[in-house]
């Protein structure tokens, strides 16, 4: 594997990793504050994340040893609309940053297996963000975030929301491999 297309994996799993705590972490504190709707979308969310670390992590499995990673991250935990701020600003740097800039390094690359793990991020990604900024004008507004059960596909982090549906519209998954989050 060229080393560019190595270093973007090993940045965007860090990134995803640090979502998947930083999500999970949110889900708590909102589960406090009284937003059991967004502390749900937050752990649905997280398991993406973890699914994007996962598929970048397997794309690096031959390459063995001690690499240092990089990723920009959010600190800091607040009341649910700032954390959910942090999220959006978050999934919008990699929607329309990060991951263009990955996949187009790798497709010059020709890394076959990291172009299909940038892009299954990538398209999972814009959906978060918009359910994300949905969550927050519902928590501006004083309201829990009115949302039925949250699928997320297993093989990509897909994300929808009501019902999954029959094929992965991202990666051809069955029905099957949606976990469901209610």
């Amino acid at each position: 594997m060229h080393e560019m297309t190595a270093s973007n994996l090993r940045s965007a799993f860090a990134g995803e990793s640090q979502a998947h705590m930083r999500y999970l972490i949110y889900g708590d504190k909102a589960e406090k504050d009284g937003f059991p709707n967004v502390a749900r979308l937050f752990r649905a969310i997280a398991y993406a994340e973890q699914v994007h670390a996962t598929n970048h992590f397997q794309q690096l499995r031959d390459l063995k040893g001690p690499a240092l990673t990089v990723a920009g991250a959010g600190f800091g935990l607040g009341p649910a609309a700032e954390n959910l701020e942090v999220a959006i600003e978050g999934e919008d740097f990699e929607v329309n940053e990060m991951y263009p800039v990955y996949k187009a390094a790798a497709e010059l690359q020709e890394e076959k297996g990291a172009v299909r793990s940038f892009d299954w991020a990538w398209k999972a990604e814009q959906i978060h963000a918009a359910m994300y900024k949905e969550a927050k004008a519902a928590v501006e507004a004083g309201k829990d975030y009115d949302i039925g059960p949250v699928y997320i596909c297993s093989l990509c982090g897909h994300t929808v929301e009501g019902e999954a549906p029959d094929r992965c519209p991202i990666c051809n998954a069955k029905r099957e491999k949606y976990v469901e989050f209610s």
